[in-house]
């Protein structure tokens, strides 16, 4: 069962990737990058709720947890990205 609780974060991660990109529109990164940020975004949001003393219940509770360090995660290299002069 170890397999599908990986399988299982894999999925979230991207959902959320997908999720985050959406919520931040104008600091996407592109399809694949959000998805990727998903998956980093994931484990960030659970150190987040750790710090914070939540806990993510369930399917949904994980998803919650892994679309808000996604954000955060965006959030963060949006600051570090340049804007190109026009």
């Amino acid at each position: 069962m170890e397999g599908m609780s990986i399988l299982w974060s894999i999925i979230i991660g991207i959902i959320a990737g997908f999720i985050a990109g959406r919520i931040m529109r104008g600091s996407g990164f592109g399809m694949l990058v959000n998805l990727l940020v998903g998956l980093v975004g994931s484990i960030l949001g659970g150190w987040i709720y750790s710090l914070l003393g939540f806990s993510s219940g369930g399917k949904l509770g994980m998803l919650l947890m892994s679309v808000i360090g996604s954000v955060v995660l965006l959030w963060i290299i949006s600051l570090f990205r340049t804007k190109k002069p026009y």
